[in-house]
């Protein structure tokens, strides 16, 4: 036959059955009854962050670019007559002022060329006075007096250009200037288009460029501008053109500037770096890191408004550098979030905490 268990340990099972069954079923009513206190709830709680007052300042931007030195006016001398070198009145590298003889070419027989021509003009003035009187009195037709008339036009016409010819075989610096090169000696031939010399205006200097169409919008011809060479050292000066097209291969627009260059340096051809000043703007100066970016590209910055709700703002940036970043689009004086605004959406109320006034203008202390 089974063995019985003793009746004590029986006992004590069916009374720690029937407690546990009273704690799990016990209250079950009372629970379906009664709702919970609503008091027992969690309250979510607030996303704290820093932020920093800033004050809107107003900032000089500059568009920096390089471009290429030219003297303000230079030009490749060329002969308008045929002939031979026989002097040179100034030597290469000579300063000569406007008018003055850079060459001299043979004439051969220009001059007595030139005195038949003034011969002819005369006799043919002579013929048309004399036909006048006649043709007054009927003596002779209207043709013949015209034809006449013609042969002045003819002879002052070979006059004219005889003595233009002349005039060519001295030819004369059209500016003042420097006779920066010299081409030809004594004894050389020139023919009619040959370049014979170059002259060199550089008492002013133009520098030349190319900006890129998306830092074009703000030039203008007048602004300030200042021309950095390689040796450190600077001119200044004004934007003088900044053209209407953009290249169409680069889709760069061209700009020019002039510069004052009283000791005559020699800078013509070499390049140099502009510095454009723009109009002075109204921004903040904040750290790049607090910069976002949304979905249509649009720069924007986090701060708050007077009741400690977060805003997002679409910013124009005007100027960076690695430490700062000058924007405008925000309010005169505003609550920048510099620490928490990744944690936070626009619209969420937050704990607003100072930062410390001495911190750097993405938050950080300063050392």
């Amino acid at each position: 036959m089974p063995r019985r268990l003793p009746t004590p340990p029986l006992l004590a099972a069916l009374v720690l059955l029937a407690l546990v069954l009273w704690l799990v079923l016990g209250d079950l009513q009372r629970f379906q009854n009664d709702a919970p206190d609503a008091g027992d709830a969690t309250t979510p709680s607030l996303t704290r962050v820093e932020y920093q007052t800033l004050e809107a300042t107003r900032y000089p931007p500059q568009r920096t670019v390089q471009g290429q030195l030219e003297a303000l006016r230079e030009v490749e001398l060329r002969s308008r007559y045929s002939g031979r070198v026989t002097a040179r009145p100034v030597a290469q590298g000579s300063a000569v002022e406007a008018g003055t003889v850079l060459l001299e070419l043979s004439r051969d027989a220009l001059e007595a060329q030139l005195e038949r021509a003034e011969d002819q003009l005369e006799l043919a003035r002579s013929e048309l006075a004399g036909a006048s009187g006649l043709r007054q009195r009927n003596l002779i037709s209207q043709p013949e007096l015209l034809r006449l008339q013609s042969n002045v036009s003819v002879a002052a016409a070979e006059l004219a250009e005889l003595r233009q010819s002349l005039a060519e075989t001295r030819p004369q610096a059209p500016f003042d200037g420097v006779l920066d090169r010299l081409y030809v000696e004594l004894g050389d031939v020139v023919q009619i288009g040959d370049s014979y010399a170059r002259l060199v205006d550089d008492r002013r200097l133009k520098a030349t460029g190319w900006v890129a169409q998306r830092d074009v919008f703000d030039l203008r011809p007048g602004l300030d501008t200042r021309l950095r060479l390689l040796d450190g050292s600077s001119l200044a000066g004004e934007l003088t053109h900044v053209a209407s097209r953009a290249d169409d291969a680069s889709r760069a627009f061209y700009i020019e500037a002039e510069f004052d260059n009283p000791e005559r340096r020699r800078l013509a051809g070499a390049s140099a770096t502009l510095t454009i000043a723009l109009p002075e703007r109204e921004v903040h100066a904040l750290s790049p890191a607090l910069l976002e970016l949304d979905n249509e590209g649009q720069l924007r910055v986090k701060h708050l408004d007077s009741e400690d709700r977060v805003v997002s703002s679409p910013v124009e940036l005007v100027a960076g550098q690695a430490s700062v970043a000058y924007v405008t689009g925000l309010p005169d004086r505003v609550r920048l979030i510099t620490l928490g605004g990744g944690f936070v959406a626009p619209g969420d109320t937050v704990i607003a905490m100072p930062a410390d006034t001495d911190a750097t203008p993405d938050g950080r202390e300063t050392p």
